[in-house]
């Protein structure tokens, strides 16, 4: 599906969908709990997988279709291998190419037997997991942490990890506020070691899905750029990695005002006066395509480190962003080891050189300059920011892919509009 987005003020309120990264955990947690698996807030691809999942494994299935989602993989993963039969672990488009070998590995080590495709799916497993003690490389993912904290509580003997270079430790917290709050015991010694007690059983409870901070950025941002928006549901004490979004605003000069449950952002009082930021996204890898929109709209070159985080995504991040951004006009440097450069507006520019679509690069009339997603839901979100403070219609191919984790995005972006 394409999408065309043209240049507008923005003003409203919507309300954030439900945070994929506790659903898909909670949802594996009422699986192990005995739990029906039914949730009222399946507004995104992810969040069906995860459920899709479930209903395999309920159903005795041999084969879990994880579809795109990384999470679902590493998640079930090691809940599928506390079984004693064969359960092969699947999925479609980018997920294939994302790596799976170490998970493979540590499975081995506590007892399982793994067939896998050379470091990715499909994978293979065959149960029960037995525990022991296993090291982990955390620079990649925290997903193959989360994965083994949720399943080893149900192995038969105790299970203790040893991880380094630990990334996005804000998603292994939320993994560890799922477990407690269904009753399951983890210690966490400066997230280097952790010991899980075997034979522990998941207490049947009911737990809420707060808002989803990932989701909320790029509006967020768009409030920044061009208007006022307020975003409903998002909590101000969440553990989610991507309430950072919120310092990255006001570092930017935007007008932030925060509630409970709420969050809204203003652009400054002369909207031309964004400030560039410097901004560590190390532990907060999926702000990267909204603080590229933030960064492009400001006046002056930001930098964002984190940048080696961005390989192993939907798509490769970093580059998608410095070649969508280029067709804006706005260059984004990459040649510096783990950082990202974006050069934003600078008033020593002339007009023609600002946020804009130069006619020049329009290959139609009527859908102005063409953009590419990658099939990248975040990059998608992103160009549809940056289409606000265009001087023409920007065509977003692929627009589709915001279901991944926003079903709702489209409709709820052009609520915003003026």
């Amino acid at each position: 599906m394409d999408k065309i987005v043209i240049p507008a003020r923005v003003c409203g309120t919507v309300t954030a969908p439900p945070s994929k990264s506790y659903a898909q955990r909670i949802v594996a947690a009422r699986y192990l709990a005995g739990l029906s698996s039914h949730i009222d807030q399946t507004t995104c691809d992810d969040i069906s997988a995860a459920l899709g999942v479930v209903g395999s494994l309920r159903s005795g299935a041999d084969t879990l279709n994880v579809n795109e989602s990384g999470l679902s993989a590493r998640l079930f993963t090691p809940i599928a291998a506390l079984g004693n039969k064969p359960v092969t672990i699947t999925g479609r488009g980018s997920i294939l190419n994302r790596p799976m070998g170490q998970m493979a590995e540590a499975l081995r080590v506590l007892g399982v037997e793994v067939s896998d495709n050379d470091g990715f799916l499909p994978i293979t497993v065959r149960g029960p997991m037995r525990g022991g003690r296993v090291e982990l490389d955390g620079s990649v993912s925290s997903q193959f942490l989360t994965g083994l904290l949720m399943a080893a509580p149900l192995a038969t003997e105790d299970t203790f990890i040893r991880v380094t270079g630990l990334r996005s430790t804000p998603y292994v917290d939320i993994t560890l506020e799922v477990l407690r709050a269904f009753g399951v015991e983890v210690e966490n010694r400066g997230y280097e070691q952790f010991s899980v007690r075997g034979g522990q059983s998941y207490r049947c409870v009911d737990v809420p899905i707060e808002g989803d901070w990932s989701a909320a950025a790029c509006l967020l941002v768009a409030g920044a750029v061009a208007g006022d928006v307020t975003v409903r549901g998002l909590r101000a004490d969440s553990l989610q990695a991507d309430v950072r979004i919120v310092d990255a605003l006001r570092m930017a000069g935007a007008r932030v005002e925060q509630g409970e449950d709420w969050v809204r952002c203003r652009e400054p009082k002369k909207a031309s006066c964004l400030k560039p930021i410097s901004f560590d996204a190390t532990d907060c890898p999926d702000l990267f395509p909204a603080l590229a929109a933030l960064a492009a709209a400001a006046d002056g070159v930001s930098t964002i480190t984190g940048t080696d985080r961005l390989v192993h995504k939907e798509s490769d991040r970093a580059q998608a962003i410095r070649t969508e951004f280029a067709k804006l006009n706005i260059h984004v440097d990459l040649t510096e080891a783990n950082v990202m450069k974006i050069h934003g507006g600078d008033k020593k520019m002339s007009r023609s050189q600002l946020f804009t679509l130069h006619s020049s690069l329009f290959t139609h009339d009527s859908e102005g300059v063409v953009v590419d997603s990658h099939s990248d839901h975040r990059i998608a979100m992103a160009l549809a920011v940056a289409g606000l403070r265009a001087q023409g219609p920007l065509t977003i191919t692929g627009a589709e892919c915001v279901d991944k984790s926003y079903a709702n995005f489209w409709n709820d972006y052009e609520q915003l509009l003026q």
